[in-house]
Parts: structure tokens; sequence; C-alpha cells
């Protein structure tokens, strides 16, 4: 029998969950084992694929066959694993697990589960949120809907929903952390803020351990453990063991007998106790690598600790008393642990698939998107138009023109990430708008538009308004940002803030210096019979002038917008020669020559248009952004300028 009840899951680097909505109240969905959660371990072996508890059972024997933590390469481009001489990608690694846990959940409920709700990290780009989709698709899955790991917890803990309060959510999980600041009130979950690192998780504590049980043995025996693979999952397992016990005790002995041998035979076993301030000495660095999510997520809300009324702790790796000090150190408040950890996400996962199935009416989830989407413009600049920690979901459009003269059509290349310069942050997808009928550097109106949809998969168009002419893409899954490659992102551009600032008004300078220069050529060639030679030769200098420092390719941006100053000022005599030329001649009013030469419609915005040139923002006029496309050899490839204001 089909069901038309959404399955709520957590599809976790070390373990997963479901659940379902039952009697109005989330409840989660044992397993097959009869196991609230299932560890995300896949084990193929004489075509035969296993998951959960019996794939982990099975990793001592034949490691080579068995996968564990793969979500932490989800989306990752290139990257497969091998099972018995057979390449799988990471999706269909995590399908594997998403069918153990749909088939679970039809055996415990005797129906059909089809719909789904999965959550992802609230740091996960948009392609590893498409990649999660695929997954659930693979595994037959029609997935309802995308949500943040934090914003499910925070509906789990089943906070006063009608006191409007902030609430900061700590996810730190077995591969990944984040941390979400939400507002809530009248049945509104609003996410103003979140930030994460995809490369740090309870792994990486287990991690700590197992590089001092090797090094412990190779110090004592001579012998490099991590050359075998069997053993390696022996102490990988001890070291996890260890982990949890010393969140409840103060100290705990690993034993793993047999452990390797000498070269003359005898068996080696290792035997050590640690205790917990030992372990915390070890890890101390891991802890802190949790303070600048935490301090970013507060500065890009605009709000301090003080503001915060609640934190809730959400993933296994949050049992750590280490972890519990850490997070009362840096917000002052006690968290909040009346919800198992390791089940927060998946029946906060339930509760939206209620909302989505209509059993739920009173509560609204509003996330963000966790960094900047736009374009590269001309100059090689990053044009933001969805902002990071933007409700979703959503969609902004802005209307951009051509970069040379007859240009017949435009690159729209789509970037994610924070540095001002498009080729620094992540490459989503690229494609052309053809067609586009020939005119003028600046004339042609391109609207583009993009869109985020309530899973954080991202849609973009391109139209020109006057041929009608369209085209899109949607960012598709299977290749994307690495976890790596997010924290880097994040971390860059912190410390190139200043410099890619500096860049980017330079480069500002350069582009509107090329623009006021293009349109003095053109009143050089369509003009000249109404000027004077003296104002005609101050434009050919001032011409000369700026084709001088592009060519020297070092030139500041002071000194682009003194040669754009000049040459704007050799400009309005023009306009006001020609006016008057015009006006006695009685052949028509007022041409607003001026006006013509940098896009505008009357003289009489000759000081604004003066002074937006060396204005250090993006020029609007009508709508129409002077930032105009790459485009061929129009495209400008900014060299390493020197730090110049």
């Amino acid at each position: 029998m089909s069901s038309d009840r959404i399955l709520g899951i957590d599809l976790g680097t070390t373990n997963s969950a479901m659940a379902l909505l039952e009697g109005g109240e989330p409840e989660i969905i044992v397993n097959q084992e009869g196991e609230r959660t299932t560890p995300s371990v896949v084990h193929r072996s004489d075509d035969e694929t296993s998951v959960g508890n019996s794939a982990k059972n099975q990793a001592v024997q034949s490691p080579e066959q068995t996968v564990e933590s793969i979500k932490r390469h989800m989306g990752k481009e290139d990257y497969t694993v091998t099972l018995e001489g057979e390449e799988f990608t990471p999706e269909q690694i995590s399908a594997f697990i998403l069918q153990k846990l749909k088939k679970d959940a039809e055996q415990r409920l005797g129906e059909s589960i089809n719909r789904a709700v999965i959550t992802v990290p609230a740091y996960f780009s948009d392609r590893q949120r498409q990649a999660t989709k695929d997954a659930g698709e693979i595994a037959g899955f029609e997935v309802e809907r995308i949500i943040n790991e934090p914003t499910a917890a925070a509906m789990a803990y089943g906070l006063d929903e009608d006191t409007e309060q902030l609430v900061m959510v700590f996810d730190l999980g077995g591969g990944t952390f984040d941390v979400s600041l939400l507002e809530l009130g009248g049945g509104v979950y609003e996410v103003v803020a979140t930030n994460g690192d995809n490369e740090l998780g309870g792994d990486d504590w287990d991690q700590a351990l197992i590089d001092w049980i090797t090094d412990t043995i190779e110090d004592e025996h001579g012998i490099d453990l991590t050359i075998d693979k069997q053993a390696m999952q022996r102490v990988r397992d001890a070291a996890e063991q260890a982990k949890i016990e010393l969140s409840s005790r103060h100290e705990t002995d690993i034993n793993i007998p047999f452990i390797t041998t000498s070269d003359d035979g005898t068996p080696i076993n290792f035997e050590e106790s640690v205790s917990r301030a030992m372990f915390e000495n070890l890890t101390g660095d891991l802890v802190q690598k949790t303070v600048s999510p935490v301090n970013q997520a507060l500065e890009d809300s605009g709000v301090t600790k003080e503001d915060i009324d609640e934190v809730i702790l959400v993933g296994g790796s949050t049992r750590m008393p280490m972890i519990q000090s850490k997070v009362k150190e840096l917000v002052g408040i006690e968290p909040k642990q009346n919800v198992n950890p390791d089940e927060a996400v998946a029946l906060g996962a339930a509760i939206q698939a209620g909302v989505i199935g209509g059993k739920i009416n009173d509560l609204v989830l509003l996330d963000v998107t966790p960094l900047s989407l736009g374009v590269e413009v001309k100059g090689g600049l990053f044009e933001r138009l969805i902002h990071r920690n933007t409700t979703i979901p959503t969609d902004e459009t802005k209307v951009f023109t051509t970069a040379s003269d007859d240009q017949t059509q435009v690159q729209i290349r789509v970037f994610q990430g924070e540095r001002e310069i498009a080729e620094e942050n992540e490459l989503l997808g690229e494609f052309t708008l053809a067609g586009i009928p020939p005119a003028d550097a600046g004339e042609p109106k391109i609207q583009v538009s993009f869109s985020i949809d309530q899973n954080g998969i991202v849609n973009v168009t391109a139209h020109d308004l006057e041929s009608g002419r369209e085209e899109g893409i949607t960012i598709e899954g299977g290749v994307g940002l690495s976890e790596e490659e997010i924290q880097e992102m994040r971390e860059e551009a912190e410390q190139y803030a200043e410099e890619d600032r500096r860049r980017r008004r330079r480069i500002k300078a350069r582009n509107k210096a090329e623009r006021v220069q293009n349109r003095a050529q053109t009143v050089l060639e369509e003009q000249q019979e109404l000027l004077s030679e003296e104002v005609t030769g101050d434009i050919r200098d001032g011409i000369a002038a700026i084709d001088e420092l592009i060519d020297d390719g070092l030139a500041t941006r002071d000194e682009y917008e003194e040669a754009t100053k000049d040459l704007i000022v050799s400009l309005r005599r023009a306009n006001e020669e020609a006016s008057v030329a015009l006006s006695e001649a009685d052949d028509r009013d007022d041409s607003s020559l001026f006006g013509r030469i940098l896009g505008e419609g009357s003289s009489d915005d000759v000081d604004e248009i003066f002074e937006q040139a060396t204005a250090d923002g993006p020029t609007e006029s009508k709508g129409l952004s002077e930032d105009p496309f790459p485009s061929g050899s129009d495209q400008v490839d900014d060299p390493e300028a020197p730090a110049d204001n």
C-alpha cells in the first residue's frame, strides 16, 4: 500500500536517522535492527551491498570494500570510490544509505514511503544540496525539500513559538559544523545568519586519538601502522569508542590486542589509559576552530551574544564536555540539552514534512543562502545579485549591458563566494546569450535573473529586452564545492577583504575611464564639426592619456580617476560648444550631446554624471548597470595590481 506520508531524514556523516509525524508529533522510526540511528557506512562484497551496523562490522576484515563518512565528499568534482572494481559517486553511496532507511521505514510501517524531506549542513553549497537531492531521487524518493540541519533542529526543540526570541543552533556532527541564528515568533522560524566549517566534525576528534595511538606504537616499536588497513580500522573503532566514553568519564582504557607483530613475529598489544584532560589537550585546536564561525554569524546578523535567548546543541559531538564548555564561554548562557542531539535533526525534518503535507499549519520556515551568488562583469569583477544570508526562496533581477560596439552575444558566468574578483570564487556554471542586435556598447539591455528555490537550488536566466531572446541554466548536481574549498573561500574572503576592495575600486575606475573614452571617441567621429580646435585637441589628449594608463597596466585608481575627470571636463566644454552651435543654427534644440556621451538623457544631469564617474561604487543609469559583461577580446585581464588607494 502506498502512502502520502513524508519521511524526515537526517543524512548524517557518521549516523543517519529518520522520523515521521504521528498524531501531530514527530517520532523516530527505528531501523530493521531496532536501532534509532543507522551508521552511514556502506560495504560491498560479491555484488551484495550492506548498509549500517552490518557494514560497519565488516569494515575490520575488508576496509577496502567499506565506505564511511561519504557526506564529506558530496558534490565534489570527479570524486569516486571503488568497490569490487566498480566506481561509485558520493551520490550513489549516499543513495544506498537512503535506500536502507526507505526499506526499513516501509517494513516498520507496512506501507510504501515515496516522499522525503532531507537535511543538509547549513553551509552546504548549491551543488552539494543538488547532489543530496540527486541521492534521494536515486534511492527512489520524491525529495520534497532540502532544509538546513540547524533549522530542523530548532523546530525539534519545541521552543515557545508565541514568544519572540533569538536562538543560536550549535551543530557539530560527525563530519561538519555549522552555527545558525534564528528569530522565532508567531510560528515563524526565520534564519538570520549562518556560518560553519564543512571540514570539522567528530571524525577529526577521532583522528586526533588515531594519530596518538599510531605515533605511540611507532615510537615504542618502530612500526608504521598506517600502512596496514585492517589494523587501522581497529584503531579507528577503538578511538571512536574512547571519544564516546570520555564524554561521560574522566578516564578510559584503550585496549587493542594483537594489533600488529614485531619483526620476529611477536604479537604486539596496545594498552593505554587516556584521561579527559589529555584528550582535550590533543584536540584543543579543533575546539578553537568553532570560535570563528560563531563570531562571524553574530557579526553577519548584527547582534551580540547578549541578545541571544537560547542556545541549543545538535549533533552527537556536542556531547563532549569540552564543546559544551566552549559554547557557554562563547555565548554566556547554558545550552539546552533536552533533546537527543543525534535525533533532533530528523525530528525537525519530520515537522517540516508535516508542514509540506498540510498536517501542520501554524509553522513557517524561512531559511537563508550561505554564500553570495552573482556574475562576472567587465574587468573580471564579481557582481553580487544575491548576498549571503538572504532568506530563501528568493529571486533577484538586474539589468546589464554590453562591453563593446556591435557585440551580438554575452557570456554569463555564474559564481558563488565572497571575493571581489570573480575567478577567485567558485564557478557554478556558464552559458551564452546570442542573437543580440548590433548596437553601440552600453545600449543593449540584458536582464539577468537569479532565483533560489526552497531547496537552495539556483536558476539563472539572461533576457535581451530588445530582441526577446532568452537563455538560462539550472545549476546541476554531481560536481561542486568541496568542504575544504568552502572553508578556504570564507577564510580567504576575510583575509583579502581590503586588498580585494582596492582591486575592485581600481578596476571600476579603469572601466569608467574606458566608457568615457569610448563615448569621447564617438563625439569626435560624429560632432567634430561643431567643436573648436582647442576642445577637439583636449579630447584627443584625454583619450591618449587613458590609452597610456591602460597600456602601462599598473596605473592606480587615482590616476584613472584623474584622467577620467580631465576628459569629462573637456566633454563638458564640447557639450556647451555644440549646444551653442546648434542653437545659433536654429536647427534643433539642445541635443544633450554630453548626456549621449555617457548614456544619459539630459544635459541637466552633467554634474550628477561627473560625480558618478569618479564614485567608488557601481554607477546605475535608468536601471542600466554600467558594469558590462566580458566578451572575447573585451575581457580585461587585470594584472596583479600594487596596493593602491
